[in-house]
């Protein structure tokens, strides 16, 4: 993190300069949306508190650190423990760090100065965590704004800020969330900025994946390559979420990778790899899934169901535009999906009668994607008044809102061959006499195929962030090319 005049966060050689100027804006559009409700009185001070330091369980093992992205997205601060504060009025910054003991010199480094942490995050003023109620006294504020409200995607929380002395404060906690959420939910010029570039080097690194990729390996061997070229190439030292690397059935399992089945299978020759993966720069996030055969072939059925989905995404996207519903993209991938599928012989029928008992949540049954920020599932998804469908594959959709410029939203379409949802469907004869179950059976245990792409709305459409080979020609063409250089290194 350099510091000076022109505040930057770079970690040097070919990764990406990223000015303190973004949360700059970030806290200025805040105030400015602030200062548009009514409800807002003047004098008001947004305080927020970053997350804390914490250790494995009950032992002195630090957890890796990455900040509370609400503190984040407004002051860019990678340490931790910190408070800041915003007049709402005037816009004035204050950040608030901890006052170290001497000791933290001998075992961690350097203790920065305020004037340091002032010019390392370009902020109006640094005082001490341990003095914030006497500052904040003597700002004489109307109100604390603080944040209090639901993640609608994962139904938690965020931590209001709190701190000794603040009873001394008039506080309202229910105003500062919609709005801060708002603003997260529209990206500028200089988030889309790094954006695009957790794409870039997320991308080259799943194209790394696909020259190396081959049976008898392990599918962390695969996760572990990821990681180390975003580490490497990027700075990235975060992943965006924990890395799905599932390879024949395995790729059927939405979420695989997990702590019970931890990327460790064998990769055989003819399995289909589904690799989900994405790197964090800065705390802002990317989301990939790339889906090919580990022997760089696709077989007639791979290629047909991979095809399926590869035209539902490509339908989707070019449907996306600003004032369509989100719900609608997602019956649309679903519709394509069950067209396919006709086509391949798996189900027969009318496919406007399949609709109608949601037959594309047997084979889909995540929703079609969500929005993405600072966090992979970022915020904003459903705000006040806009209700989740509740039905099957839609109920999991991560935003029912309509779309609008400047979000960033993944695409994500898949087809998978789940067992217990396949049995559940022919146990429903309102769903089983649409299936071929002796074609179905060919299928069976084959995993499943997800495409997924990071878009950015435009104003007329969308721009395409992430850049790997799609098309079945594409990708074959990619994998046969022998040649699997990483920087000097050879795998």
């Amino acid at each position: 993190m350099a510091a000076g005049p022109r505040a930057v966060y770079w970690l040097g050689n070919d990764t990406l300069r990223v000015s303190a100027a973004l949360f700059a804006e970030n806290r200025e559009r805040l105030s400015r949306a602030l200062k548009a409700k009514d409800e807002v009185v003047p004098q008001s001070l947004v305080v927020l508190q970053g997350g804390e330091q914490t250790q494995r369980y009950c032992t002195d093992t630090d957890i890796l650190f990455r900040q509370e992205s609400f503190f984040h997205w407004t002051f860019g601060v990678t340490e931790a423990d910190c408070f800041g504060a915003i007049d709402v009025d005037s816009g004035k910054s204050i950040l608030f760090v901890p006052k170290l003991p001497e000791s933290y010199a001998t075992w961690m480094g350097e203790i920065l100065s305020k004037e340091k942490f002032k010019e390392k995050y370009a902020v109006d003023e640094v005082h001490y965590t341990c003095d914030i109620a006497d500052v904040l006294s003597n700002l004489k504020p109307a109100v604390l704004l603080t944040l209090r409200g639901q993640n609608t995607d994962s139904g938690s929380i965020s931590r209001e800020a709190s701190f000794e002395g603040i009873s001394r404060f008039q506080v309202n906690n229910t105003l500062l969330h919609p709005v801060i959420v708002e603003c997260r939910l529209i990206k500028t010029d200089m988030e889309l900025e790094v954006l695009r570039y957790t794409n870039r080097i997320s991308s080259e690194a799943h194209k790394m994946i696909m020259k190396n990729v081959k049976a008898g390996k392990k599918e962390y061997e695969m996760e572990s390559l990821f990681q180390h070229y975003c580490y490497t190439k990027g700075g990235m030292r975060h992943t965006s979420y924990t890395c799905i690397c599932g390879t024949g059935h395995n790729s059927s399992v939405l979420h695989y990778g997990h702590a019970g089945a931890p990327n460790d299978k064998t990769i055989m020759d003819g399995d289909m790899c589904l690799f989900d993966m994405g790197g964090e720069y800065y705390c802002y996030t990317s989301d990939i899934t790339c889906s090919f055969p580990a022997n760089g072939k696709f077989t007639p059925d791979q290629r047909a169901v991979y095809e399926a989905v590869l035209k539902s995404s490509r339908a989707v996207m070019a449907a996306i535009k600003p004032g369509v519903k989100w719900s609608d993209m997602h019956r649309l991938a679903d519709r394509v999906h069950l067209e396919e599928l006709v086509k391949i012989g798996i189900l027969r029928g009318s496919v406007e009668d399949m609709m109608k008992v949601h037959l594309g949540s047997v084979f889909m049954p995540h929703g079609l994607g969500h929005l993405l920020g600072i966090d992979v599932h970022d915020v904003g998804g459903y705000p006040e008044g806009v209700e989740r469908i509740d039905e099957p594959g839609l109920r999991s959709l991560r935003m029912g809102r309509l779309v609008q410029e400047r979000m960033v939203l993944t695409v994500e379409p898949g087809i998978y061959f789940i067992n217990h949802l396949l049995d559940q469907a022919l146990a429903n004869s309102a769903q089983s006499c649409f299936i071929n179950s002796q074609v179905l059976a060919r299928f069976r245990g084959s995993g499943g195929v997800r495409i997924e792409d990071d878009i950015a709305v435009t104003a007329d459409g969308i721009e395409l962030l992430t850049c790997v080979p799609r098309t079945v020609e594409e990708i074959e063409a990619f994998m046969a090319d022998s040649e699997k250089v990483f920087g000097s290194e050879k795998f």
